[in-house]
C-alpha cells in the first residue's frame, strides 16, 4: 500500500466522520448549553444530526483537496482535468439521488396504505394476537418486498408503518432498539431475491452476470429463512408487549382509492426500471410532485426535508468512499473465502456495503469468493447506521420516537447482533440451489 496524501487524508476523515456518528448525542447536550434558537444551539444540533455528518466531513475533504489538487483545473483545450470539481464529477452520485427519490415516493399515503393493506393479509394468516401477527408480518413482508420495489422503498414503508403502530405508542426501549435492529438486518438481506433491489447487488449484477434465478436460488431464499427465524425469535421475547389488539391511530383523512394507489405504483416502478439514469427518474419525480399537488385530499405532507437529509448523507458517503479503494481492495484481495466473507461483514458495519462490493469487483475473484464478498457484505447491512444505505431513511423516519438520547449506535448494534448471526448461519450452512 502506497497511498497519496490525498488518499490518506481522505482516510483519516473518514475514520472521523464514523466516529463522529457514535458521538452525535454528545452534541445534542451541548445544544441545551445555548439559548434556544441561538446560533450556537443550530449548529451543536447539526452537529447532531447523523444524517449530515458525512456531508459535513465531505466538506472538510473537498476543501483539503482544492488546496492540495486545486479547485478547477483545465487544460490548455479548457477541458476539466483536475482539482475537486473533476474529483466530484468521476464520482457516482446515481445512487444517494435514487434514494432520495424513492424515499419520498415510498413515504406518501397510497404507498403507506398498499403495504399496510398486504401486510394485514398476512397477519390474518398467522394464528396469534392481533398485534404479535401484525408485528412478523410488517418485518417479514415489508423487508422482502424489498427485492421488488427496491431496498430504500421498503426501509421506508416498514419504518413507517412501525413508527405508525408500534413506536408512537408505550413500548420498551428494548424493543424499541431490537426491533430497529431486526429491521436494518430484515431490509438488508430482504433485497437478495432479486438483482436489481440491494445496493450491494446491484453494483455487481451486471458484472458477474447474476440475473434473478441466481440471486433468488443462492441468496434469496436463504435471506427469506433468516428473515422468518429472526422475526418470529424477537416477536416471542416481547411476547408481553405484543400480546393483545393492535394500537391504531384513527383519523379523519380521506380513505385512498385503488386508482390512486396504482398511479403510485406506476410512478415507483418507472423510477426502479430506470434506477441507473439519474436524469430520467429525476424528471419522473418532478412529474410525481405535479401529481401530488394535484392529489392533495389523498396526500400527506411530503417527505422532502427528511429525504434530502438522507441523499446529503449518503452523497457524503460517497465523496469519501472514493478514496477508500487503496486499503480496500488490498485487504479484499488477500482473503480466504470463509475470511472474506467475515471480513466483508466486518467492512460493512464501517463503510457502505454497496461501496464495497464495488471495490471487491474490481479484484479477480472466484465465483466462491464473489458470493462471500457479497453474502457478507449484507449480512453485516444492519449493524450501523452507515452500513447499508437505507439504513439513514429508516433512522430518519424512528429517531424521535426515542426521545431527547436519540438511537444509541451501541444499542443498535446490540439489537441487530442476533438477527446477523442467524443471516450467518443461513448464507454459510443453507446449500445453493443453483440458477443463473
Amino acid at each position: 500500500m502506497n497511498p497519496t496524501s490525498v488518499e490518506l487524508v481522505g482516510t483519516i476523515i473518514f475514520a472521523i466522520a464514523v466516529l463522529h456518528t457514535f458521538v452525535v448525542k454528545k452534541f445534542e447536550q451541548m445544544a441545551h448549553h445555548y439559548p434556544e434558537g441561538s446560533i450556537g444551539e443550530n449548529i451543536f444540533h447539526f452537529l447532531a444530526e447523523v444524517e449530515a455528518v458525512f456531508g459535513l466531513w465531505a466538506a472538510v475533504f473537498l476543501t483539503y483537496y482544492s488546496m492540495v489538487k486545486g479547485f478547477a483545473v483545465y487544460d490548455e483545450a479548457h477541458t476539466l482535468v483536475g482539482g475537486a470539481v473533476h474529483y466530484l464529477e468521476t464520482q457516482n452520485f446515481t445512487e444517494p439521488a435514487f434514494v432520495f427519490v424513492i424515499m419520498c415516493m415510498a413515504s406518501t399515503r397510497p404507498v403507506i396504505h398498499l403495504a399496510e393493506m398486504l401486510i394485514k393479509l398476512f397477519a390474518k394468516l398467522i394464528p396469534m394476537s392481533e398485534k404479535m401477527s401484525f408485528y412478523i408480518s410488517a418485518l417479514i413482508v415489508g423487508p422482502l418486498l424489498a427485492s421488488f420495489i427496491t431496498e430504500p422503498a421498503a426501509m421506508t414503508v416498514t419504518a413507517m408503518i412501525l413508527l405508525s403502530h408500534f413506536y408512537r405508542h408505550q413500548m420498551s426501549s428494548k424493543f424499541k432498539f431490537a426491533t430497529i435492529g431486526l429491521l436494518f438486518v430484515n431490509v438488508s438481506v430482504g433485497g437478495t431475491l432479486s438483482h436489481f433491489a440491494a445496493p450491494p447487488v446491484l453494483m455487481v449484477a451486471s458484472k458477474y452476470h447474476w440475473g434473478f434465478s441466481h440471486m433468488l436460488f443462492n441468496f434469496g431464499w436463504k435471506a427469506a429463512v433468516a428473515i422468518g427465524v429472526s422475526t418470529i425469535v424477537y416477536a416471542m421475547l416481547f411476547k408481553k408487549e405484543l400480546t393483545g389488539k393492535l394500537e391504531i391511530e384513527h383519523d379523519a383523512k380521506m380513505a385512498t382509492p385503488w386508482w390512486m394507489m396504482a398511479i403510485h405504483v406506476v410512478f415507483i416502478a418507472f423510477v426502479v426500471y430506470t434506477a441507473h439514469h439519474m436524469v430520467f427518474f429525476l424528471g419522473l419525480f418532478l412529474f410525481f410532485l405535479g401529481i401530488l399537488q394535484v392529489t392533495q385530499e389523498y396526500q400527506d405532507e411530503t417527505k422532502l426535508r427528511e429525504s434530502l437529509m438522507v441523499g446529503f448523507f449518503l452523497a457524503g458517503l460517497v465523496t469519501l468512499g472514493g478514496v477508500q479503494s487503496w486499503w480496500l481492495q488490498v485487504v479484499l484481495s488477500k482473503m480466504s473465502d470463509l475470511a472474506l466473507y467475515f471480513g466483508a461483514t466486518a467492512l460493512t458495519a464501517i463503510t457502505d456495503n454497496a461501496a464495497l462490493t464495488y471495490l471487491g469487483s474490481l479484484v479477480p475473484l472466484s465465483d466462491s469468493a464473489k458470493y462471500n464478498l457479497v453474502a457478507g457484505a449484507v449480512s453485516g447491512g444492519g449493524l450501523t447506521v452507515i452500513a447499508n444505505a437505507p439504513n439513514p431513511a429508516g433512522y430518519g423516519i424512528l429517531k424521535e420516537s426515542f426521545g431527547e438520547d436519540g438511537i444509541s449506535p451501541l444499542w443498535l448494534f446490540v439489537g441487530a447482533l442476533f438477527p446477523t448471526f442467524i443471516v450467518i448461519l443461513c448464507f454459510q450452512l443453507l446449500p445453493s440451489l443453483g440458477g443463473n
